[in-house]
């Protein structure tokens, strides 16, 4: 009777220590890393509040985890003292998610693998950063022009340029959300990418959306913004 409640009491403490896994898991390796403190982080409405967090102290790997509902973008925050904080942007979703980095180059350098929603946001942000570049190239060429022309020619110039810019960045984003409709980073890139787009093609984008991202947590808050967008035109 007594060996009987002992192995009861046992089994009962195993399973009270044994963590429960969490739907995402967040796990990797920080080359060069030795002390510090990794934090797990993301917005709720307009603040940032950690929901994970771990102290380094030798080992350079770590595991975090969260119970998410939704995929939305988390923060891995390395802090090595009072000033310092070291940040690495990603789009969290359930499952297993690696993320790899050096501790010179922690942003530059992370590699992250098992999230389907980052992998189209890195081939996002890389188009994105071509724009960006153009644009920059745009701007040197509007300054070389007050060389050439008057400035009401060359304001002009660059009036046009940047309004066709504009627009070709835009339709990029639409249609790459469009493309990826069944992604909740779709959802994301009409609600904070392209709201200043024409209500028509947020419309378009949001229409084409899965219902399981339209009901996601970014894809309510697109339907948000687009009803008040309707609203403050009326």
């Amino acid at each position: 009777m007594k060996k009987t409640i002992f192995l009861a009491l046992a089994t009962l403490l195993t399973f009270c220590s044994t963590p429960t896994k969490k739907s995402m898991t967040i796990s990797g390796q920080i080359d060069g890393l030795r002390k510090g403190q990794l934090f797990l982080q993301k917005m709720e409405d307009t603040l940032l509040v950690d929901v994970d967090s771990i102290a380094i102290s030798g080992e350079n790997t770590f595991t975090l985890g969260d119970d998410i509902i939704d995929p939305e973008f988390y923060l891995l925050t390395l802090k090595m003292d009072d000033s310092l904080f070291e940040k690495i942007l990603f789009f969290g979703e359930k499952g297993d998610i690696t993320i790899n980095t050096r501790l010179k180059t922690f942003s530059s350098s992370a590699e992250i693998e098992g999230s389907e929603n980052q992998e189209l946001w890195e081939e996002y942000e890389s188009i994105m950063r071509k724009f960006n570049n153009q644009n920059l190239t745009n701007y040197e060429n509007f300054l070389k022009d007050q060389e050439e022309m008057t400035d009401a020619e060359r304001n002009a110039k660059w009036e046009a340029t940047n309004k066709n810019f504009v627009k070709r960045k835009y339709l990029f984003a639409l249609n790459f959300a469009m493309n990826n409709a069944d992604k909740e980073v779709a959802a994301y890139i009409g609600r904070f990418e392209v709201n200043n787009a024409a209500p028509l093609f947020l419309d378009s984008l949001y229409n084409k959306l899965s219902d399981e991202v339209k009901k996601s947590k970014y894809g309510k808050l697109f339907q948000e913004e687009l009803v008040r967008i309707k609203e403050s035109a009326e």
